[in-house]
């Protein structure tokens, strides 16, 4: 059967269009329960195919009949049915949102297109482990964002009505025109706040310890890709350490500089290539600042090869606004602090979500009011 005629719309329409919205809150309720692996498993460099899930304090396997969505962290009240341990509420929380979200596309779209339902779905779903793993972790991994592209000009491809065009060149030429305009735009916020901001102070409790490993440099709360810092000979990582270890000395009181090609602590000089271990205790570390990352400009390409370069635009500006509301309503509540622990991936996922439901309304009431 070819895929025209599984997505017949007489096909669809043959069953009453509610026994759909029940069968897409079933389905999102059990892709929700994969994203949990994913959201668990990627930020960590894990299969999220093998080894099936396990309780992660235990180890034990869990079940089919333990592991249905939402029922089973109902059931057992949030614990391993076998060590007792607790399951974070994020996931029901996730197999919940995740259900609605399906039951929102089928609901918006179904009957226009169930194609275009299940474009939505897939898009929604990466929104959702994007925005968890975000939140946790302040990445977005390239499965999300450089996949999300791919899985754009496929669609697009095979389904031109996702950016509301009736041939598959011209669908195409939008999903294209919606990665260069998401990537670029964000490229150059990017590079534009790395001029006007330059640096940012994070202030550690005492005693605290911060690792460089090759890839990141791990704070006592958080990870830092190096590819979020270093865009330029110039950036500069600054701190002041009691005690500095390497590999085969240690340091102590000692001011320590780390650029992409030169390592200073007090007044000796290395290659960081040359150096496996870096290990430092200090209460402050200055590094080179972003408003947005690498991640959130692949992230931006990613939105516009599913809604083009009208919804990158959209995305982009209802997000700041998102943020400033947020920031503006912390610095009311006086939890300013909290503001430079949110991650901007998030807004722009919920600016993205608004677009797909409500973004074509919202922009012909702007531009006819």
């Amino acid at each position: 059967m070819s895929i025209d005629a599984i997505f017949d719309a007489h096909h669809w329409a043959a069953v009453p269009f509610h026994f759909w919205s029940v069968a897409f809150f079933i389905c999102g309720s059990i892709v929700g329960s994969f994203l949990n692996v994913c959201i668990y498993r990627m930020p960590r460099n894990e299969s999220v195919v093998a080894p099936p899930s396990h309780c992660p304090n235990c180890n034990y396997a869990i079940p089919f009949y333990l592991n249905i969505p939402l029922a089973t962290w109902i059931w057992l009240k949030g614990k391993c049915r076998n060590c007792g341990a607790s399951i974070s509420p994020r996931y029901f929380v996730v197999e919940l949102l995740t259900g609605l979200a399906f039951l929102a596309c089928w609901l918006g779209f179904g009957q226009k297109s169930a194609p275009l339902a299940l474009v939505y779905c897939l898009v929604l779903s990466g929104f959702i482990v994007a925005t968890f793993i975000d939140f946790e972790h302040f990445i977005i991994p390239d499965e999300i964002t450089l996949g999300g592209i791919a899985a754009g000009f496929i669609c697009s491809l095979l389904w031109p009505a996702v950016h509301r065009v009736q041939t598959a060149a011209m669908s195409i030429e939008q999903c294209f025109l919606g990665v260069l305009t998401g990537a670029g735009l964000v490229y150059g916020i990017l590079r534009l706040g790395k001029l006007l901001y330059g640096r940012q102070k994070f202030q550690l409790a005492p005693e605290s310890r911060v690792y460089f490993t090759e890839t990141s440099v791990k704070l006592p709360d958080r990870d830092i890709p190096y590819e979020e810092i270093f865009y330029r000979r110039s950036d500069t990582i600054v701190l002041e350490a009691s005690t500095v270890e390497l590999a085969d000395r240690c340091y102590r009181n000692v001011p320590v500089r780390l650029s992409p090609h030169l390592l200073r602590i007090a007044g000796e000089t290395f290659e960081p290539e040359s150096v496996p271990y870096l290990e430092v205790v200090t209460d402050q570390i200055v590094v080179p600042r972003e408003a947005m990352g690498l991640g959130d400009v692949k992230f931006m390409a990613a939105i516009g090869a599913f809604l083009g370069w009208q919804g990158v635009i959209f995305s982009l500006m209802i997000s700041a606004v998102l943020g400033a509301t947020v920031g503006i309503s912390l610095i009311l509540l006086r939890k300013s602090e909290w503001s430079s622990r949110l991650p901007y991936g998030p807004y722009i996922a919920l600016a993205a979500t608004i677009w797909i439901f409500a973004g074509q309304q919202i922009s012909t009431w702007w531009f006819l009011r």
